[in-house]
């Protein structure tokens, strides 16, 4: 089974309960920024992601595999708009290449909660040193740690969506373009809990970061189980992409549930 996994801080648990779980000599594990897990899936070099949400309406079918995501309940911490203006004075606002589900929230939220209309702007290797004046940027994974110093406005994604919506967010989830058989579905749940439950014993083997508290990180800001008000955050989502509609169909013999996008008539 090829797994491509999102190699930030964030799935350390997720990595950990998969390799101590009885799958792991059965796994083609390969760590990959959120942008590229989405490219894989589309071009079938994986058979698993850890994948941006932004990525489903392109997939000719794709199923949700697991009862765990990437997702929070308000502040996240690690996606964040970082600027040295309010958010109505920014002019140009540089989007992170590593990622597509912020890339494809932000101009929701220009449009529909903030009311502007920044010019956005694909971002380049280094681009964090180029926020400064009427120039913001969206920051996401490890490398948003500690910019919150250097910046006085400082838009939580996660937060902000909360705000706006009343709903949680789902950044990334296991997707597979097809089927997987329910026992490997099993495992896998389980593996990933057993991982979840490991994180008091993670946080004292992993690199720190300066005044970044590990434990309330993966705890509090980052939200793994996907349940009932994540996906219906999930469909809101969804709801603002371009592209064919998804609809959610939860699938409760199997533990999962399947989207589909409806065929063009």
């Amino acid at each position: 089974m090829r797994l491509s996994v999102v190699s930030y801080l964030n799935t350390k648990p997720f990595i950990y309960g998969l390799l101590r779980s009885p799958l792991a000599e059965h796994l083609e594990l390969s760590l990959d920024i959120p942008s590229m897990c989405a490219q894989k899936l589309l071009r079938d070099e994986a058979d698993l992601a850890l994948a941006p949400v932004a990525v489903i309406p392109e997939l000719p079918e794709a199923h949700l595999v697991s009862d765990f995501c990437i997702g929070a309940i308000g502040a996240v911490r690690t996606v964040c708009i970082f600027s040295e203006k309010p958010i109505d004075q920014v002019r140009y606002l540089l989007l992170d290449f590593h990622s597509r589900t912020s890339v494809a929230l932000v101009p929701i939220l220009c449009q529909h909660y903030w009311g502007i209309s920044p010019k956005l702007l694909p971002a380049f290797y280094g681009y964090e040193r180029a926020i400064g004046g009427d120039t913001a940027g969206l920051v996401i994974g490890d490398r948003a740690i500690g910019l919150e110093k250097r910046f006085p406005y400082v838009y939580d994604l996660g937060q902000v969506w909360k705000d706006w919506t009343g709903l949680p967010f789902v950044f990334a989830a296991w997707i597979s373009t097809r089927p997987l058989a329910d026992n490997f579905v099993r495992q896998f749940n389980e593996a990933l809990a057993d991982g979840i439950a490991q994180i008091p014993k993670l946080v004292k083997i992993l690199p720190t970061f300066p005044d970044f508290d590990l434990e309330t990180y993966f705890q509090k800001n980052i939200s793994y189980p996907l349940d009932e008000s994540k996906w219906a955050g999930l469909q809101r989502f969804l709801s603002y992409l371009p592209g064919p509609k998804t609809t959610l169909l939860p699938n409760r013999r199997l533990g999962y549930a399947v989207l589909y996008s409806p065929p063009s008539l």
